[in-house]
């Protein structure tokens, strides 16, 4: 990738997922029956710190899980010959519950649509909301993510890279251009 732009730095991001969190609590009236599950890889360090965010606004231990979609994908046939088994952690049943995917970054929708559909492979919640860091346009499925940190428009030959401390060993967020 060749570096164009940083568009956050920890601090933006951190005030990004605080701003995030408030908005998940007012819109659901508190943390009562939510579940935060992080979409693997990079989705689940983000839900930690939301659910340690709701902790220290609310007093609330939501909480949070990861799923891993690559058995959902629906490109599967060209990521694999055969399926391998999800590693995913829902750390309570979904069943009635508000669950809230988090990830990294929305674009075509079908990282979202795979995780829905793995998480009702897990039970019935009462709803799903999805939360996304970056959200950078260009959806191919009809999916609007319900909290967004930043919108940022970009070309299709542009790439959003998102790194986080556990991963990558920084909390930034980069544009670039595929090499």
């Amino acid at each position: 990738m060749n570096l164009k732009a940083i568009l956050m730095d920890e601090a933006a991001m951190m005030r990004s997922l605080a701003r995030i969190t408030h908005e998940i609590i007012e819109r659901n009236r508190g943390c009562d029956d939510l579940c935060l599950i992080g979409i693997k890889r990079r989705g689940v360090p983000l839900s930690a710190v939301l659910a340690a965010n709701m902790q220290k606004f609310e007093g609330a231990a939501v909480p949070a899980g990861y799923v891993d979609i690559t058995r959902y994908r629906d490109d599967l046939t060209q990521v694999c010959a055969v399926p391998t088994a999800a590693d995913s952690l829902y750390p309570v049943d979904v069943t009635g519950k508000t669950v809230v995917l988090v990830d990294d970054v929305i674009y075509t929708g079908r990282t979202a649509r795979a995780a829905i559909e793995a998480v009702f492979t897990a039970g019935r919640p009462k709803n799903i909301q999805l939360a996304v860091l970056i959200d950078r346009g260009h959806r191919e499925l009809p999916i609007k993510p319900d909290f967004v940190g930043k919108n940022v428009p970009t070309a299709h030959d542009e790439i959003i890279q998102v790194m986080v401390q556990e991963t990558d060993g920084i909390w930034q967020v980069c544009l670039g251009k595929a090499e």
